[in-house]
């Protein structure tokens, strides 16, 4: 069930974005009086799911999920109809309409993906707002993990700047960022109450893209272990013990414990063993016998940070929402960009951070979240967009390339060449795409650790 949800989204936030994006090609080619064959969600080759004919358009939804098209009279596309361009050209074809009216049809899909990108990221902020914790609250400083331990943080370090740049808002996606899109070299941290500059070795870039580490983070924020539920049912040698909610874990076995991380490294070296664990109750301390888990833990459910620190939130007006969105996607295609530069310059493999609809998929997640739901679906559309543009035939940006060279040199490519470079660019396109899904098939094989 969980895995039909991740499908689930991920159909349908393509479905919205295929759809949208040749309603962008399709009504500017009705509006320049443009004949339009065919409308389709999906890729129809040989036969289709559904199809419905009115007027001049057939709309159909085809069963190969890797796009979509309209087919507009006249033109030379992936459909290939080489016996209408046999014929001569007639007032409603594409080829017959002037070159600017086909650059605009051409832009029309990138154009709404654009748009739309900015206006999800909008309406994101304008409902859900943006809720972050303030690194100044974050009173214990963090709880690193392998990453971060490897990198050379510790526990209790409290993270000031990366490469001067403060963190106002607790996230270890901010450090990620600054590494790998900004080549950080250093981090002030702030450990036993003085600040010290901690260098990030360049690495570090390639390692935290790599697709072992997608789901890893460098850090969490540092809490003391105080229990909010204890279970009814189950394996809880802490409820045995007597162990009641709000008591605070601070010692065991005399050694002191006051978060929980060193309460899992002391537990981790007496897994199944009988210990004595010190809890803090009204301002007295209980020291209560616990037999541990095979697995070293004690059964109990601990507070999360929204106990110990306050967050913020910033909402947005719908007025404030359209700047503030076209900031967040301009950020995430900066991002975009920079990471393909890290690419050509090799400091991010391609073969560990590109993947197909397996690793688009898993981005939307087991639970059917909608504010994330949007928010991945304005990233694909502006992705959509960005990549449409690229001067590849074939691809709407392979269009408007020879389009663009017909405007400035008043010459039009022959529609033998258009063909030649409509087959060749729609090869590489393929090819593309079945070497993301097929980086996915190897992960999921196990080929790449």
């Amino acid at each position: 069930m969980e895995y039909l949800i991740m499908i689930g989204q991920l159909m349908l936030s393509l479905s919205i974005l295929i759809v949208l994006h040749e309603m962008g090609h399709f009504f500017p080619a009705r509006w320049f009086g443009a004949r339009v064959e065919k409308f389709y969600l999906f890729f129809d080759p040989y036969f289709e799911l559904f199809k419905i004919k009115k007027g001049e358009t057939e709309y159909g939804i085809g069963w190969l999920p890797l796009g979509g098209y309209v087919k507009i009279s006249g033109m030379i596309d992936e459909s290939m109809d080489k016996e209408q361009m046999k014929q001569p050209p007639q007032p409603w074809e594409f080829r017959s309409k002037p070159a600017w009216q086909r650059l605009i049809i051409m832009l029309g899909g990138v154009t709404v993906n654009f748009i739309l990108g900015f206006l999800i990221y909008a309406m994101v902020l304008f409902v859900w707002g943006e809720e972050y914790l303030p690194n100044t609250n974050v009173e214990y400083g963090i709880q690193t993990d392998s990453l971060g331990l490897e990198m050379g943080l510790q526990n209790g370090d409290k993270i000031v700047s990366v490469n001067g740049k403060p963190m106002t808002k607790f996230s270890d996606r901010f450090v990620l960022t600054e590494i790998v899109f900004n080549e950080a070299r250093e981090m002030s941290i702030e450990r036993n109450n003085r600040e010290i500059q901690l260098p990030i070795d360049e690495k570090w870039i390639s390692e935290l893209t790599s697709y072992k580490n997608k789901n890893e983070r460098l850090f969490i924020t540092r809490l003391p272990f105080v229990v909010q539920d204890v279970p009814d049912e189950g394996d809880s040698p802490g409820r045995e013990a007597g162990i009641k909610v709000d008591d605070k874990i601070v010692a065991v076995n005399g050694q002191p414990s006051p978060f929980y991380d060193q309460f899992v490294a002391i537990a981790k070296e007496h897994k199944g063993k009988k210990v004595i664990v010190t809890v803090e109750r009204n301002n007295q301390k209980l020291e209560m016998p616990v037999t541990l888990t095979e697995n070293g833990t004690i059964g109990l459910y601990r507070y999360s940070f929204h106990h110990f620190f306050e967050t913020e939130r910033q909402d947005y007006t719908l007025l404030e929402s359209f700047p503030a969105g076209i900031k967040k996607g301009w950020n995430f295609l900066g991002s975009q960009f920079k990471a393909y530069g890290q690419m050509f310059k090799g400091k991010i493999k391609v073969t560990e951070s590109l993947g197909g609809f397996g690793s688009i998929g898993t981005l939307f997640g087991k639970e059917w979240i909608w504010e994330r739901f949007w928010e991945l679906t304005a990233a694909l559309s502006l992705i959509l967009a960005f990549m449409n543009l690229l001067p590849i035939p074939a691809l709407d940006g392979g269009h408007v390339m020879f389009l663009l060279y017909e405007v400035i040199s008043g010459r039009k490519p022959s529609d033998r060449f258009m063909e030649i470079a409509t087959v060749i660019g729609f090869v590489i396109v393929i090819a593309l795409v079945l070497v993301a899904n097929g980086l996915d098939l190897l992960r999921l094989l196990g080929f790449f650790k």
